[in-house]
């Protein structure tokens, strides 16, 4: 049976520890942190170590910053890159699994206009190379994986599908990088979401959950059966982390999930 998790930001509770005791009661096995830049994600490394030892289970985190480690400019790359190797060191100083982030949001769509971005296909690549070579590198060294998400068109133009997260990550040549698979992103760039999990199975190493229309799980049209079945025909044994928004009462909402994945086949 596949584990479920909640992102932070979805559990009432002012506390880890309250959060925590609201996850279990829904039947979440894990709490999946949020980490914003500046730095923030380490300056809450003490009480991620209370929520630690208190017995909070905290297996990943994944970035909310507004730049990511494929930007264009310069600048704001770097600082990308110092803010990822920083949630990798947090993370794994709690013993946690990985971080996840895109290659970028909302820095450019080509389906929109101007619709040809600053860069060339061939320079893109070769950012994303670099970034990835760094990022994975320094996740091998902490013992922890990064977690590459690919992103819908309208908000990256560079990693849309898991194939394609995949060729980059062959290219590197690093264990520590893998694809964080997000159901919301799947249903509108994969042609068959749960074909493609089987065709790039050796690559995943995280799951998000949301439904076709960013609520929770249950609340769209995506075909959960077949996309769980994929993950259980792979081996997947991590975790399914809720990242999505909520409709309806949201205490309700949130505390529907795990029923509703192990319903589908989870």
């Amino acid at each position: 049976m596949l584990k479920t998790a909640a992102q932070e930001q979805l559990l009432p509770g002012e506390s880890l520890q309250e959060k925590w005791e609201f996850a279990q009661n829904a039947g979440y096995g894990a709490i999946e942190l949020r980490a914003k830049g500046d730095l923030h994600f380490a300056s809450r490394l003490p009480e991620l170590k209370q929520a630690l030892k208190d017995g909070v289970i905290m297996p990943t985190v994944c970035v909310e910053m507004l730049h990511f480690f494929g930007a264009f400019d310069d600048e704001l790359r770097r600082d990308a890159l110092a803010q990822m190797k920083s949630q990798l060191t947090v993370i794994a100083e709690i013993g946690g699994l990985g971080a996840q982030t895109p290659a970028s949001y909302g820095m450019f769509s080509r389906r929109l206009p101007p619709f040809e971005p600053p860069r060339t296909e061939e320079q893109d690549r070769e950012v994303l190379l670099a970034g990835l070579a760094e990022l994975g590198e320094h996740a091998r060294k902490e013992g922890v994986t990064l977690f590459l998400e690919p992103l819908n068109r309208y908000e990256d133009h560079m990693v849309n599908r898991l194939e394609q997260a995949a060729d980059l990550i062959r290219e590197t040549g690093l264990d520590s990088v893998k694809i964080g698979i997000d159901s919301y992103h799947m249903n509108i760039e994969e042609s068959d979401p749960a074909a493609s999990i089987l065709a790039n199975a050796d690559y995943i190493g995280h799951a998000q959950v949301s439904d076709s229309n960013r609520f929770q799980p249950g609340a769209g049209h995506l075909d959960w059966p077949a996309w769980l079945g994929a993950l259980h025909a792979i081996g997947y044994d991590g975790y399914l982390a809720a990242e999505c928004r909520l409709t309806g009462e949201p205490v309700d909402a949130v505390r529907s999930i795990p029923a509703f994945l192990k319903r589908s086949g989870a």
